[in-house]
């Protein structure tokens, strides 16, 4: 699993500008199985995603095609982490330590 941190690196008027194609973009990517939760960060400096159910080279391909990052209004910084405890409700995204 992975947490995408988007932090802005323009001003929020430029953000603004770009943000339904972003939205378009999560929507696609929610469709394909790829995200899970998303939303702004308090303060509206940045967002956070959480994807799951890829490798990282898909996640760092996936931000790189996000059209906030293409307009050069973020940065993102990617971790990836092994859920392996869940809400029963996420049960389907728990992970297994590597052996």
């Amino acid at each position: 699993m992975f947490v995408l941190e988007l932090t802005y690196t323009a001003p929020l008027e430029r953000v603004d500008a770009v943000l339904q194609d972003h939205v378009e973009w999560l929507q696609k990517h929610y469709a394909a199985g790829h995200f899970i939760a998303a939303g702004r960060k308090v303060p509206r400096d940045g967002g956070v995603i959480l994807a799951a159910g890829t490798d990282r080279a898909t996640v760092e391909r996936i931000a790189a095609e996000d059209p906030f990052t293409l307009a050069g209004v973020c940065e993102y910084r990617i971790t990836e982490f092994v859920a392996t405890t869940t809400a029963p409700a996420l049960e389907q995204y728990r992970e297994q330590l590597p052996s």
